[in-house]
């Protein structure tokens, strides 16, 4: 096998964005990234603050979301939040596009409001990954967002919310790859549930995944490595 538990596990954002989990469910969630050591806990915003303080002393990363999850807030109102997610412990940004304005074609508004959030976030030396809602765009919009955002810095282009009408696709994700500079890194989001899709996405370049069965993956990822 190719990989280690800890190069599949440091691949994952724990998802904690279902609008109907609770305070209880939230900590519970947390303390499992931390058990199984995986790269992030994806949060609601709310709750970043909490979570940063759960996870002091781990290697796992703090993360909520910006703009989440149709990305039609005003500019103002997402630097808002993102100054709210760096107070409160925050460590990686996951930023819905405006996709009214991609889809109208209004790249000038596009690329203003990346740089808002991007810059501020790379100011206060952390990172931020760009949600373009693939289901939504053609590939020309795809294309021109991987142009816009390697020109930007961004750390991350990344596939999707997990709450629109389609998810990581192994086509966009070679897109992705393909069309973003090096330093960029593709995040596949919606849709990876098993071992083997991780796997897949890997294979084509991808460094993190959106996954709420974190438990099923990394313990299946064990029992084929042989760990207990």
């Amino acid at each position: 096998m190719d990989y280690t538990y800890s190069g599949i596990a440091k691949m994952i954002d724990h998802s904690l964005l279902n609008p109907v989990l609770t305070d209880r469910e939230l900590e519970q969630g947390c303390r499992l990234a931390v058990e199984y050591d995986v790269a992030s806990v994806c949060i609601l915003p709310y709750y970043l603050k909490r979570c940063a303080e759960i996870l002091q002393g781990s290697a796992v990363k703090a993360s909520t979301t910006i703009g989440f999850p149709h990305g039609g807030h005003t500019t103002a109102v997402k630097v808002a939040e993102a100054k709210q997610a760096l107070a409160d412990g925050g460590q990686e940004l996951d930023m819905v596009v405006n996709i009214s304005k991609v889809l109208s074609g209004d790249w000038d508004y596009v690329r203003s409001e990346l740089a808002a959030v991007i810059d501020l976030t790379h100011k206060h030396g952390r990172k931020v990954k760009v949600i373009f809602e693939n289901c939504y765009l053609n590939n020309d919009q795809k294309i021109k967002l991987c142009e816009i955002c390697g020109r930007l810095g961004a750390d991350w282009v990344k596939t999707s919310t997990g709450y629109g009408s389609g998810g990581a696709a192994t086509e966009d994700l070679k897109l992705m790859r393909q069309h973003s500079p090096t330093t960029v890194q593709v995040k596949a989001a919606g849709g990876v549930r098993d071992l083997d899709r991780l796997l897949e996405v890997r294979a084509l370049g991808v460094t993190r995944v959106g996954a709420s069965r974190t438990a099923e993956i990394l313990n299946e990822c064990k029992r084929r490595l042989g760990m207990k």
